[in-house]
């Protein structure tokens, strides 16, 4: 599991004139996985291995190699829009078919 946290969209504030996205930010899971992908490999990792992390997780997700569950709900589809607010935890879960085959790996 990943902590995650969320970035205060100011931009949204300012142009709607609403405080409620001071309360909660709408981000595609996309996004949130590049932030989750952040969070995994450290804010120093170098850019490149920060794209091809986010590129490889963006692939098997497309792929369903794995779900994601972001703060209790599943999601599949990368341009999927969650609400967010402060700290989300993000978890990834094989699928099955890949669950069994590197549990065959392993032994």
């Amino acid at each position: 599991m990943l902590r995650v946290r969320i970035p205060l969209d100011l931009h949204a504030v300012a142009t709607e004139g609403s405080a409620a996205f001071a309360f909660a930010t709408p981000l595609r899971v996309r996004e949130l996985l590049a932030l989750a992908v952040r969070e995994a490999i450290g804010a120093r990792a170098p850019i490149d291995k920060f794209q091809r992390s986010v590129r490889r997780t963006l692939a098997g997700l497309a792929a369903g190699d794995f779900t994601v569950d972001i703060a209790g709900r599943h999601f599949t589809d990368p341009d999927a829009v969650v609400v967010c607010d402060g700290v989300v935890d993000v978890r990834f879960f094989l699928n099955h078919r890949n669950h069994r085959l590197h549990a065959g790996t392993e032994r």
